[in-house]
């Protein structure tokens, strides 16, 4: 039995908890009650001894599943949590996911690599105030160095000899790809030793063709590569802090089905989507649901936000992040504020681990 035939209570307000005692100290019994309510067991993270913190951050997406849906920003490190203020000056509310990205470019642009360590740094605060944290990482080429420019490597290619020689360990193209990983994962350990779960989510839209991992279906594709870098961070790394999310795009012209990039449900935790349209289409909520079987699905970047009326009909999506700045941007600021508000979606103060009244904003110091 799928797990969404199933109902957890919603967890009790206990303001003050910190979220870490409060999601280690439940995981017991939420496995527990949730098995014996369905007479299955629950998904599991698919890392092996994964920490208390992830298990139990995974578990409240289990239990709320269905039944609401996380609030989330995209914040680039340029800007630091400025809009954070933004949108609590639009809503009334703080999202509930923080997302940033590691990022690929020239020092103090937007995606500057030089912010790597400025994003371990808000991460870990903002867990500590209570968000959940989402990171990802738009990778260089291999055959390129740090720092790059987004149309000539994220958006470039690799011929089919060079994705050979990357997926064939011990060759030079591989050894590379392996040293980009290791900075990446120099980053995540840190978090991993703060004791910071953190939904991780990689060489997303693979589905489509526009970045150099994307395209290539099947097992000697994107399945591979995908397989190679858990590995390397799981078992290499020990990362055991890591919920894997396997975030494509929402499928249309050109745009290839999820399952043709699927690397299996033995190295994935949350199926997303990424969606800029405005349809929010059931085939792709239908899709995902089932590749997840049982596991949970997310929107993991949006333009336009889904609205109260689509999250009842597709009540399954884990959390949402706004991509862009919507108090900036075009979106009618009053649906924007009654989504934010609603039953249906969890923002920051609704947390049941939060315990403080607000949270600190730090406004960025360009470098």
């Amino acid at each position: 039995m799928r797990r969404g035939l199933c109902r957890a209570d919603p967890a009790p307000n206990l303001s003050a908890m910190t979220a870490r005692h409060f999601l280690a100290g439940r995981v017991a019994l939420a496995l527990l009650s949730l098995a014996a309510a369905c007479g299955a067991e629950p998904p599991k993270l698919c890392t092996p001894a994964a920490s208390p913190e992830a298990v139990a951050l995974y578990q409240y997406l289990l239990d709320t599943s269905g039944q609401h849906t996380l609030s989330g920003q995209h914040c680039p490190p340029l800007l630091g949590s400025t809009r954070l203020a933004a949108m609590l000056k639009m809503t009334k509310h703080y999202p509930a996911v923080f997302s940033q990205d590691f990022g690929f470019s020239e020092p103090g642009t937007w995606d500057g690599i030089n912010y790597r360590q400025q994003i371990v740094d808000e991460a870990i605060r903002r867990h500590e105030e209570g968000f959940v944290i989402n990171l990802m990482w738009h990778a260089v080429r291999p055959l390129d160095d740090e720092p790059v420019v987004f149309e000539q490597s994220i958006q470039g290619k690799l011929t089919d000899e060079q994705w050979q020689q990357l997926l064939t360990p011990g060759s030079p193209l591989n050894e590379r790809w392996k040293s980009q990983v290791d900075v990446i994962a120099f980053f995540l350990k840190q978090l991993r030793d703060a004791r910071v779960p953190v939904l991780w989510r990689p060489y997303h839209e693979m589905n489509g063709g526009w970045f150099w991992w994307g395209g290539r279906p099947g097992d000697g594709g994107y399945k591979k590569l995908y397989r190679m870098l858990y590995d390397r961070l799981v078992n290499f790394h020990h990362l055991d802090n890591l919920i894997w999310v396997f975030g494509g795009n929402e499928v249309r012209e050109n745009v290839a089905p999820y399952a043709d990039f699927f690397p299996g449900q033995d190295e994935v935790d949350v199926l997303a989507t990424d969606v800029y349209s405005s349809n929010y289409a059931g085939h792709d909520y239908d899709d995902l649901l089932a590749l997840a079987d049982g596991k949970p699905i997310a929107l993991a970047e949006v333009g336009p936000l889904p609205t109260i009326a689509v999250l009842q009909r597709q009540p399954r999506w884990a959390w949402f992040v706004a991509w862009g700045d919507l108090a900036g941007g075009r979106a009618d600021r009053t649906a924007v504020a009654a989504l934010l508000g609603s039953e249906s979606v969890i923002s920051w103060e609704k947390l049941p681990w939060v315990k403080i009244a607000k949270p600190t904003i730090h406004y960025p110091v360009i470098k």
